[in-house]
């Protein structure tokens, strides 16, 4: 698919979609709950539709539900499960990183030989972590020198390990919600230089909900709580993604005002970050119970004024990069944003990635050790770019032509389904000239 996005100014009110990371951790934690799930606001990205398959493949029966005003997409998802009972000999998580790196260590309480696969960009993406921990945990494994795809064969048994979290600590959600469904309570997760933190909180977050009880001490030291019997039937609700969202509170930063809603201020989701620096750059903002209000820099008189460059650690957050280029790139002078060593692994390497997209746009980007300097308000030019198959690529280049002095065209668009669906119509919705062909 091609999309071509033409500058123009937006307004009106758009809901955030809901989170990927809240709604596959969701699937996993009513995979693993013994009873009836109910999940509500459920997403339905690429992402999404991959972990309702994989827990239908260990086991769970899923129903989903349509209202009559919205049949295109579920409204409601109901979950029973027995816990994980493999009906097969292999899963698919799709393009998920998520997916892969949590879903495995659950898979692997089960005593069956399962075959882990992924497509696309997940098949260059390391998983040597899987190599190094699973044999301490009674785990049979054979991998591609640590690629996929991964046979397993457990049952997993939870033991005293300790885990490197300076890569991900998307592998480190997985073993606490399978130690969680386990009840391991004599042992401990020691974990070292964790990166992410904010999507651990969202992990426990989510074990808390369905009644599990996981402490940590400083993020160093991950321990089981004995709990009482998780209710036989319980209800969640998918968080509106701040991920998605960035990308939309950029647009209105940049082309708005606009309003979003659907979000949750006191959220634990890393990405809640973009705040910040939608606040260092300047952007208007008016943060209200339920709808954060936003547009283009003013000054005190009112009157419309150029964003300024602003700096910024993603370290936490990388998926705030490509928006924040988007945003950079309209902003005056040089912004820097510190984390670059977390992109390298992602659905490309994104900062190469936004380096040479955004060349194309006339924006310079340059990289220092960690950090990357975005030369910025030197004009946005129209061209024709690539989303090098990733997402959050495509739907950067979509923010930033709201700003061009043409329009830009963007090839292989739909890889933005991996998270967000919706995106381009969305944006048509807040007043955008999108073209898709």
């Amino acid at each position: 698919m091609r999309a071509t996005v033409h500058p123009n100014t937006l307004k009106g009110e758009q809901v955030a979609p809901a989170s990927k990371s809240s709604m596959q951790r969701a699937c996993a934690a009513a995979l693993l709950h013994h009873g009836t799930t109910t999940i509500l606001n459920p997403g339905h990205s690429n992402d999404d539709l991959a972990a309702l398959d994989v827990i239908q493949k260990l086991g769970a029966i899923v129903q989903l539900e349509q209202s009559p005003n919205h049949k295109v997409n579920p409204t409601t998802i109901t979950v029973h499960s027995d816990g994980v009972k493999p009906i097969g000999s292999s899963m698919n998580c799709g393009e998920s990183g998520l997916g892969i790196r949590m879903f495995t260590p659950i898979a692997a309480l089960s005593d069956q030989t399962i075959t882990i696969k992924g497509e696309g960009s997940l098949l260059k993406r390391p998983m040597h972590f899987f190599d190094t921990i699973f044999p301490n945990l009674g785990i049979e494994i054979q991998s591609q020198d640590g690629y996929l795809p991964i046979q397993i064969k457990g049952p997993l048994k939870p033991a005293n390990i300790e885990v490197d979290g300076s890569l991900s600590s998307q592998f480190l959600t997985g073993l606490l919600m399978a130690y969680a469904a386990s009840d391991a309570t004599d042992v401990v997760i020691q974990v070292q230089d964790l990166k992410s933190k904010p999507y651990i909180d969202l992990t426990l977050s989510v074990l808390n909900a369905f009644g599990w009880k996981v402490q940590h001490q400083d993020y160093k030291r991950f321990e089981f709580l004995a709990h009482p019997p998780l209710a036989k039937h319980i209800e969640y609700t998918v968080e509106g993604d701040w991920s998605g969202a960035a990308f939309l509170l950029v647009a209105g930063a940049i082309a708005g005002p606009i309003s979003v809603t659907g979000l949750q201020l006191d959220s634990t989701q890393a990405d809640k970050a973009v705040m910040q620096a939608l606040k260092a750059a300047g952007a208007s903002i008016d943060i209200q119970e339920h709808k954060i209000f936003i547009g283009p820099a003013k000054d005190l008189a009112g009157m419309g004024i150029q964003l300024k460059a602003f700096e910024f650690d993603a370290t936490d957050c990388p998926d705030l990069f490509p928006p924040l280029v988007a945003l950079a790139a309209v902003c005056d002078g040089v912004t820097t944003i510190h984390g670059v060593s977390r992109l390298a692994h992602k659905e490309s390497d994104r900062g190469l990635t936004l380096q040479t997209e955004f060349a194309k746009l006339g924006i310079r980007i340059a990289f220092n050790q960690d950090s990357m300097m975005v030369y910025g308000g030197t004009g946005i030019h129209g061209a024709e770019v690539f989303s090098q198959l990733d997402h959050r690529i495509a739907m950067a280049c979509g923010v930033a032509a709201l700003c061009a002095n043409g329009p830009i065209i963007i090839t292989d668009a739909e890889a933005i389904n991996k998270s967000y669906t919706d995106f381009f119509v969305h944006l048509q919705h807040l007043g955008a000239k999108v073209d898709l062909d």
